[in-house]
């Protein structure tokens, strides 16, 4: 990566507070300093999106290039989610690989149907979760050309 790029920002949706600090663990343990945004549910991750409620002073900027987005949540779970997101012409662009706990074929089927550019399962140990990290990094965060707008 050019050090003159600027760096994607990613937004993580979960609503487990160990997950989240976790991921955020994982990036820095991992070298990567890409700004890191959360939300804890779909609804939060619109409203983040769309610069709505606690959001409303987020500089455009800040719009991600990359979203990790879990499954099973309150509220707008990431199923839902996935398919607002997919069916907005100012959003589908967004990248977005499901993170979760699930290994059911069917959410694994659901989620493609919906526009999700990969699914992976949540690692059971941190290690994992850095390979898993390391990996996601080096193919969307430096390989893939990510869409600007």
């Amino acid at each position: 990566m050019e050090m003159s790029q600027a760096l994607v920002t990613v937004l993580i949706v979960d609503d487990d507070d160990d997950d989240r600090l976790m991921m955020r663990d994982a990036f820095r343990d991992s070298g990567l300093h890409n700004p890191l945004q959360f939300a804890v549910d779909g609804e939060e991750m619109f409203d983040y999106l769309r610069r709505q409620g606690r959001f409303t002073d987020r500089p455009a900027s800040a719009r991600p290039g990359l979203i990790l987005l879990d499954l099973n949540m309150p509220r707008k779970d990431g199923r839902e989610a996935l398919r607002e997101l997919k069916l907005d012409p100012s959003l589908s662009h967004i990248p977005v690989v499901v993170l979760s706990t699930s290994r059911s074929p069917d959410d694994v089927a659901l989620c493609y149907q919906n526009g999700a550019n990969s699914f992976l399962s949540k690692p059971d140990s941190y290690v994992a979760l850095l390979d898993l990290v390391r990996n996601l990094a080096t193919f969307w965060l430096h390989t893939a050309k990510l869409p600007t707008r």
